[in-house]
């Protein structure tokens, strides 16, 4: 998945659960520089990050990569 798409999905999952950056980088152990490029495009999520993130956020991996 190319790693804007993926950006804009995890942006807008946050949001949607109301949570900000400094919240998910806090509950998913993932540090607030990490995650801000990686919701900019300008970092490749590692798997294991992104199940952090799908974790915090309630959701699966494999909802998280959906294209849409």
């Amino acid at each position: 998945m190319e790693n804007k798409q993926l950006a804009q999905r995890i942006r807008a999952f946050r949001k949607l659960k109301g949570l900000t950056q400094q919240e998910l980088a806090e509950r998913s152990g993932i540090s607030l520089a990490i995650l801000g490029a990686i919701e900019r495009g300008n970092r490749r999520a590692e798997e294991q990050m992104l199940a952090q993130i799908a974790d915090v956020l309630e959701i699966t991996l494999q909802e998280l990569k959906e294209r849409s």
